[in-house]
């Protein structure tokens, strides 16, 4: 049964880096303590940001087909919880969306992952998931990527579903050949533990 987490409303709620937000704030962090999976990700893109919804583009459209589960399954929180290293859309820069604003770990991720005690797999989307839960241990994101049989069953990391990255997987087929079965069988796993 999944039990409604104050937390959640408490970091929806958080406003602490309010004057650094080009769009103001909007958290977006998503759960309960039923989640089998929490995705560890960077920050709401702009299209997140204006429909409250996280994932809520391509990149979210290929997190899933990397994970092989639906919209439904994704986003019920009795299933995955959604906790980014920046919970607000950070501005965008020269060569993309600014990183996740600093403030966010340090207040609430202790939290959010204890109240998260169902979680049976996480998945870390991006380098500064991965640099925050899994560094120092590896230089790049591909040495962590190529690591997920290191880090399974509790963890893995995965290079951000960005566009931006067709390159990365272009120079890297193991990923889809290798990464991504044992990512699904990860996902199935957790769900029907």
């Amino acid at each position: 049964m999944a039990v409604p987490l104050k937390v959640i409303r408490e970091a929806r709620a958080c406003t602490a880096c309010a004057a650094s937000l080009p769009l103001g704030p909007r958290p977006l962090v998503a759960g309960s303590s039923a989640a089998r999976i929490l995705i560890v990700g960077q920050a709401p893109g702009r299209r997140a940001h204006e429909s409250g919804t996280p994932w809520h583009d391509p990149s979210g459209d290929r997190l899933r087909a990397w994970l092989g589960i639906d919209d439904d399954t994704f986003y019920d929180p009795r299933t995955t919880a959604l906790m980014p290293m920046g919970f607000c859309f950070p501005g965008t820069g020269a060569s993309g969306d600014l990183p996740p604003r600093p403030e966010c770990a340090p207040l609430w991720h202790d939290r959010l992952s204890a109240a998260f005690r169902s979680v049976r797999l996480t998945v870390l989307v991006g380098r500064y998931a991965i640099d925050a839960k899994v560094s120092p241990r590896f230089r790049t994101v591909t040495d962590a990527v190529r690591a997920w049989n290191e880090l399974l069953p509790e963890r893995i990391a995965l290079p951000h579903p960005s566009g931006r990255n067709n390159i990365w997987l272009k120079k890297n087929p193991w990923f889809e050949r290798e990464t991504l079965p044992a990512l699904r069988r990860a996902v199935t796993r957790a769900i029907d533990a």
